[in-house]
């Protein structure tokens, strides 16, 4: 496998259960829902992705992939802690594979994963946060956490309790007029959901 990487970078965790936590992002390039290029959005299947993950440096060796996320992380923290790692995308299922996760696990990390669900996570994942996307099927039926962007025109999120996740979130769709009252208005009535905030934009970070 070459895995193709968009970004790689230090920061916080900006959404769902895990908001606030230090944490080495790992961004690989495309996505099986969009092609990332604006003049394909109105024909995707996700149309309202607002990430950049067109293009990146490859690698060939998977330890040498986590040797480079390994040392992003020890440049930005100065507390030894426990490496925490987010592979993202685009859709990291279609890059992340077994013997990355080995890799990385070998350097230290504790390995999420934030997928559209479309594929089946590889052994090795510790944390997985599935955000379903509407028209598209969805294959990753558990896991950790379920982030549901909200409103989707074809997704109830009554339909999705019944999925194996420990929690439930639903985050306003960005751009969407009236989407954060939405959101509220349903977790206010449906306990089993959090709202989950991009706080990433709010505070102005990566």
């Amino acid at each position: 496998m070459t895995y193709t990487v968009h970004s790689l970078f230090h920061t916080l965790q900006g959404e769902g259960v895990m908001t606030g936590r230090s944490a080495v992002f790992l961004r690989f390039a495309g996505c099986n829902l969009w092609s990332g290029r604006e003049e394909h959005r109105a024909s995707a299947i996700c149309r309202f992705c607002d990430t950049e993950f067109v293009g990146g440096a490859k690698y060939a060796i998977a330890e040498a992939l986590a040797a480079e996320a390994r040392a992003v992380w020890d440049r930005a923290v100065s507390d030894a802690g426990k490496p925490y790692i987010v592979c993202t995308g685009g859709e990291p299922l279609l890059q992340l594979d077994a013997e990355l996760t080995e890799a990385l696990h070998e350097a230290g990390f504790t390995i999420a994963v934030e997928t559209n669900g479309t594929l089946p996570a590889p052994p090795g994942v510790d944390w997985l946060c599935v955000s379903p996307k509407a028209g598209a099927e969805l294959v990753q039926r558990s896991g950790d956490e379920l982030k549901l962007v909200w409103p989707q025109q074809g997704i109830d999120p009554a339909e999705l309790e019944e999925l194996a996740f420990e929690h439930f979130l639903l985050q306003p769709m960005d751009g969407h007029e009236g989407a954060t009252r939405l959101c509220l208005d349903w977790c206010l009535a449906h306990p089993r959901w959090r709202l989950s905030l991009q706080t990433h934009k709010i505070l102005d970070i990566p």
